[in-house]
C-alpha cells in the first residue's frame, strides 16, 4: 500500500490482510520443525549448550503463535474494531519477530563464535530461508515484515562486524540492500493485492446491485450465448415461465428449459409451433419483437436485441391484462353492446371474409330489417325497455338464421343478414321471407307484450356483382318500398326502385337550387272565427311547382329537405314571404308560419323572425309561429327558451297538430304556448263517432282552462262545422268549409267579401 497506515485502510481490508497473518498454518509448523531440528543439528556438532537454549526458544514461541492462531480461529471477527485489529496484528508480530530474532541471533552467534563452515552454513541458510518466506507470509503487515527482516539480519551484521574479518562484514553489509528489497517487495506485493482488494469489492458492490436490479425488474430477462445456452436468467422469468429455480438454468439450452418450464402451461405438454417459430425468429434477428400466447391465463411480450460478440438478449413481460383489455376494447367496436351482434363496419368485415372464402360463384343475399314504430316503445316504455326489445329481437335472429346467415345490426332499430348461400339454395328469396315471417310476433319485456312487425328490404346478386358500397343502398330502396306500403311488408330490391332513387336524387337536386332561387311560392288557407264572419289569420303553406314535373306535393318536398338538412332555409324563406305579403293584408289579419324540428334546434330562428319583421314592418302581434309536438319532445328545454324569448316579443306561439303525440298534455303548462291546433284527425267522423266527439270535447274544455286559444284544421262539412258551433267547441276554424289554399293577392278579397256577406246577413235579420 502507497503509505497507507490501518487507519486508511477500510476496517474490512485491514482485516482481510490480517487474517492472511494468520493463515497457512502448516507452513508455519514446517518452518518451526526445521528451525529445531537445524540447531539440534548444530549443537551436535559443536557441543554448544547455546543452540540448545535458541532451540528451547523455538519451541516456547512456537507453543505461543499456536495457541494465538487457534485464538484469532474462533474469535468473532464482525465485531472487531479497527483497534481490535490492530491488536491482533500486534501479536502477530510479536510472535513473528520473536522467531526472526532467534534465527538472528543463532546466526551471529555461530559467525562471531566458530569458524566451522558448516555451524555458519546451516545457520545462515535457515535464516535466509526464513527471510524468503517473510514476504509470501507477512506481506499484509509492513510492521511484521520489517521486524522480521530486521531481528533476521542485524544480529548477522553485528557478529560479522565484531569477527574482524572483512570478508564476512563486507558481506554482512551487502545484507542491507537484501533487508531493503525485502521490504520494498512485501510492500509492492501488499499494494497491489490491497488495489485488487478494493477493486474486487467494487465488482461485487456492482454485481450485487446488478442482481439485486435484474431480479427485482417487472421484466424477466434471459441472456442467451452464441449457442442459445442461457449465461443470465432472472427471477422474474423463472416466474413467468414456471421455471423453477434459476441457478440451475446457468448453461442450459433455451428451447429445453422451456419445453420443461411450460409443460405445466400447454395440456400436450409441448410449444406449440407458432411459439417456437416465434422464437426462432426473435433468434435470428428476423423479428425484434413479439406476442406470444402461452395460455388463456398467461400473454407474453417478448423483444430481442442482439450481442455485439454473439448471442441475444430477451426481454419480456406479461401482456396477459393489456392483451385482454384490448381484445375487450376490439370486442365492443366490432360488437354491439346492446345486442351482442356484429356493428356495421364489421358486418362488412365479415361478408368480405365470407366472400374471400368462396372458391364458386352464385347468388347471395342480403335482408334489411326495420321494427315498424320500434320509436313509440321508447316513448311508451322508455329506451331501457326498448333496447330489451332489440336484444331480444336479437337472440330470436341469430336462433332463426343459425348456421344460414351472419346477422348484423345496422343502426337503432335496423338489423342486417347475409346469406352467403354456400349451399347454392334456388329458394333463398323464400329462406328469407319465412324468416321474415318468422321474427314477427309477440315479445314480452319487463312483464309488457308487443306485438312487433317488421319493414324488410332484401336485394339478391350473383356474387360477381357484389359492391360493398352499393348493396345497402339496393336494400334501403326495398326497405323504404315496404314502409311506403305500410307495415310488416317485405320488398325484395327491382331495379325501378334504382331508378327512382335516382330520380328522388336528382329531385333534392333541383329543389336545392329552387330554394338558393327563391323559386319556391307561398299560399295561404284562412282561419276564420267560428260563424266565418272574417279572417283572423292565414297559414302560410309552401309550394314548389317543378319546371319539369309540375307541382311538388308538399309532404314530398318537404320530406326531402329534412333529409338534406336545408327544411331550415325554407322555413327562413317562408317566414320572409309571410311577412312581406300579411304587411299588404288589413290590420286585423295575422300570419302563420310553421316550424320544423331544425328550426328549433339553435336560437338562429330568432334573429331570423325578427329581422323578417324589420323588413317587412308587420307588427309581432301579426305573427303566428307554429310548432309540432316532435319537436317539442325531442330538445324540450331549448325549445322552452327559444319560444320564451319568441313571445316576449309578442309573437304568438301556437301547437300544431296538437293530440297526435303520447304527451301532449304534459307540456301544456310548461311550455309557452298561446294557441292549440288541433289535429284534423279529431274532427273526422264527429257526426258519427260520439266518442271522438266526447273526446274533443274533452281537450277543449282542458285547453280553455289553460286560457289557450282553440283552432281546429280540417273543417270539411257543414255538418262539422254545425257541431264544433253548436258545442263551442272552436275559436277559430280552418279548412275547406271556408277556402282552400289561395294566393296573397287574394286574402283581401276574401276577407271583404266575408265582411259583405255578414253585413248582408245582419240586414236579412233586422228586416
Amino acid at each position: 500500500m502507497k503509505a497507507h497506515g490501518t487507519k486508511a485502510v477500510p476496517t474490512d481490508v485491514y482485516l482481510s490482510f490480517v487474517s492472511s497473518l494468520f493463515g497457512n498454518r502448516q507452513t508455519l509448523f514446517t518452518g518451526m520443525l526445521v528451525h529445531i531440528l537445524t540447531y539440534l543439528v548444530v549443537y551436535h556438532k559443536t557441543k554448544d549448550l547455546v543452540f540448545v537454549m535458541l532451540a528451547i526458544a523455538f519451541v516456547v514461541v512456537f507453543a505461543n503463535r499456536l495457541l494465538l492462531f487457534a485464538r484469532f480461529s474462533k474469535a468473532e471477527k464482525s465485531t472487531w474494531s479497527l483497534d481490535d485489529i490492530r491488536q491482533w496484528e500486534a501479536r502477530y508480530v510479536l510472535g513473528g519477530a520473536s522467531t526472526a530474532a532467534i534465527l538472528g541471533i543463532g546466526c551471529g552467534y555461530s559467525i562471531l563464535e566458530f569458524e566451522d563452515t558448516f555451524v555458519e552454513l546451516a545457520c545462515v541458510s535457515v535464516t535466509m530461508a526464513s527471510m524468503v518466506s517473510v514476504v509470501g507470509r507477512n506481506y499484509g503487515s509492513r510492521l511484521a515484515v520489517n521486524l522480521q527482516s530486521l531481528a533476521c539480519c542485524a544480529p548477522i551484521i553485528v557478529g560479522a562486524a565484531f569477527s574482524q574479518d572483512p570478508y564476512k562484514v563486507l558481506l554482512s553489509v551487502m545484507l542491507i540492500p537484501f533487508v531493503l528489497t525485502t521490504q520494498a517487495m512485501a510492500k509492492g506485493v501488499r499494494e497491489f493485492l490491497y488495489e485488487n482488494v478494493l477493486a474486487a469489492r467494487e465488482i461485487k458492490k456492482v454485481v450485487g446491485s446488478f442482481d439485486t436490479a435484474l431480479n427485482n425488474m417487472t421484466h424477466g430477462l434471459i441472456m442467451l450465448d452464441p449457442h442459445n445456452r442461457i449465461e443470465v436468467i432472472n427471477r422474474k422469468a423463472c416466474e413467468l415461465l414456471n421455471l423453477g429455480e434459476r441457478a440451475r438454468l446457468k448453461s442450459c439450452d433455451l428451447d429445453v428449459v422451456l419445453r420443461y418450464g411450460v409443460r405445466h402451461t400447454f395440456i400436450d405438454g409441448s410449444m406449440p409451433s407458432l411459439i417456437q417459430r416465434q422464437l426462432a425468429q426473435l433468434m435470428d434477428g428476423t423479428i425484434s419483437r413479439a406476442i406470444m400466447q402461452f395460455s388463456e391465463d398467461l400473454v407474453l411480450e417478448f423483444s430481442a436485441s442482439r450481442r455485439p460478440e454473439g448471442g441475444v438478449v430477451l426481454i419480456f413481460e406479461d401482456v396477459t391484462a393489456r392483451v385482454r383489455a384490448d381484445r375487450k376494447i376490439l370486442h365492443m367496436v366490432r360488437f354491439d353492446s346492446m345486442t351482442g351482434l356484429p356493428q356495421r363496419s364489421y358486418f362488412a368485415e365479415l361478408v368480405r371474409d365470407q366472400i374471400a372464402a368462396r372458391t364458386k360463384g352464385g347468388e347471395i343475399a342480403f335482408m334489411v330489417l326495420d321494427v315498424d314504430e320500434f320509436k313509440h316503445v321508447n316513448d311508451m316504455k322508455g329506451h331501457v325497455t326498448g333496447d330489451r326489445l332489440l336484444a331480444a329481437i336479437a337472440n330470436r335472429l341469430l336462433k332463426l338464421a343459425a348456421g344460414e346467415a351472419i346477422v348484423g345490426h345496422l343502426v337503432g332499430d335496423q338489423f342486417v343478414l347475409f346469406f352467403p348461400n354456400a349451399e347454392q339454395r334456388p329458394d333463398l328469396e323464400q329462406r328469407m321471407r319465412a324468416i321474415h315471417a318468422a321474427i314477427a310476433g309477440q315479445y314480452d319485456i319487463d312483464g309488457t307484450s308487443f306485438a312487433v312487425t317488421f319493414c324488410a328490404g332484401a336485394v339478391q346478386m350473383d356474387i360477381a356483382e357484389l359492391r360493398m358500397e352499393e348493396w345497402q343502398i339496393k336494400a334501403d330502396l326495398a326497405v323504404f318500398e315496404s314502409k311506403s306500403r305500410g307495415k310488416g311488408n317485405f320488398t325484395a330490391f327491382a331495379q325501378e326502385m334504382d331508378a327512382r332513387y335516382i330520380e328522388r336524387q336528382r329531385l333534392k337536386t333541383d329543389l336545392k337550387e329552387a330554394v338558393e332561387t327563391g323559386a319556391l311560392q307561398a299560399v295561404y288557407q284562412p282561419m276564420f272565427v267560428s260563424d266565418g264572419s272574417r279572417i283572423a289569420c292565414c297559414e302560410a303553406l309552401s309550394r314548389w311547382t317543378h319546371p319539369d314535373k309540375g307541382a311538388i306535393p308538399p309532404n314530398i318536398f318537404i320530406q326531402i329537405a329534412e333529409e338534406m338538412g336545408i327544411v331550415a332555409d325554407i322555413t327562413r324563406f317562408m317566414i320572409r314571404t309571410a311577412c312581406r305579403d300579411c304587411a299588404t293584408w288589413p290590420e286585423s289579419i295575422g300570419v302563420s308560419v310553421n316550424l320544423s324540428v331544425q328550426d328549433l334546434r339553435n336560437d338562429d330562428i330568432v334573429r331570423t323572425v325578427l329581422d323578417a319583421l324589420d323588413e317587412s314592418g308587420l307588427a309581432p302581434t301579426r305573427l303566428h309561429l307554429e310548432v309540432t309536438e316532435s319537436s317539442l319532445i325531442e330538445e324540450l328545454g331549448a325549445v322552452r327558451l327559444i319560444l320564451e324569448e319568441l313571445r316576449q316579443h309578442g309573437i304568438t306561439i301556437a301547437i300544431d297538430d296538437f293530440g297526435t303525440g303520447f304527451s301532449s298534455l304534459s307540456y301544456l303548462d310548461s311550455l309557452p304556448v298561446d294557441q292549440v291546433k288541433i289535429d284534423r284527425s279529431f274532427v273526422r267522423n264527429i257526426g258519427e263517432d260520439a266518442k271522438r266527439l266526447k273526446l274533443l270535447r274533452g281537450i277543449v274544455t282542458l285547453s280553455r282552462q289553460l286560457d289557450l286559444g282553440i283552432i281546429v284544421e280540417g273543417v270539411e262539412t257543414q255538418e262539422q262545422l254545425a257541431l264544433l258551433a253548436k258545442y263551442d267547441l272552436a275559436d277559430l276554424i280552418q279548412g275547406y268549409v271556408y277556402s282552400m289554399p289561395i294566393a296573397s293577392e287574394a286574402v283581401a278579397d276574401l276577407a271583404e267579401r266575408a265582411e259583405k256577406k255578414l253585413v248582408a246577413a245582419g240586414a236579412v235579420n233586422v228586416a
